[in-house]
């Protein structure tokens, strides 16, 4: 009786797992073949960077490296999902512009008014966009090497702070902090 309780728990965990898998959005940005010079000739194997988010503020990025392709990726989703962390976000975009650096990677994040979309590219774009950033402008300012700059974008993410928390701290009211586009609510006096 025991047995078939373990079996049933276990049933039940691969079902929980399974859905959160499928509502998280999952995009691999980017697959590199390196290889080994080994004294038989070469060994290959992939690196994989993975980009994982709920599109309602949480993001993680992941590095997986294997023999294999799917082994890669699989690694990456794993450590994407285990690095996820929530983003302030406002509306549709950020709440204030950003600029961060990682490695030589460099980039570039700006607030956009609703309808503007996103003026992304490649890693940058897979970023905000599994996010739930759907109005914003960037540019990548440093090295195009794609790891840093997706690297460069979490981290710029992961910078944002609340311009309500923001203008408390300062002393001022939270709307000179606020984009002209957001209407602030009256609840603060």
């Amino acid at each position: 009786m025991a047995r078939r309780e373990r079996r049933k728990d276990r049933k039940d965990r691969k079902d929980r797992d399974r859905d959160d898998r499928e509502e998280l959005d999952e995009r691999v940005v980017h697959i590199a073949r390196t290889s080994k010079v080994v004294k038989g000739g070469r060994r290959f194997s992939f690196r994989a960077v993975v980009v994982v988010g709920d599109q309602k503020g949480r993001v993680g990025v992941g590095v997986g490296k294997a023999r294999e392709v799917p082994e890669a990726i699989r690694k990456a989703s794993d450590r994407a999902r285990k690095a996820m962390v929530k983003v302030n976000l406002l509306g549709t975009t950020i709440p204030h512009a950003v600029q961060t650096r990682f490695g030589a990677g460099e980039v570039l994040l700006k607030p956009a008014s609703p309808g503007t979309g996103v003026i992304a590219g490649g890693g940058v774009r897979a970023v905000v966009e599994v996010a739930g950033v759907k109005d914003i402008l960037s540019k990548s300012l440093g090295s195009d090497n794609i790891l840093n700059v997706v690297q460069a974008s979490f981290a710029a993410l992961q910078e944002l702070q609340d311009f309500r928390e923001e203008a408390q701290r300062r002393g001022v009211s939270p709307e000179h902090l606020a984009p002209f586009w957001h209407e602030v609510e009256e609840t603060y006096a």
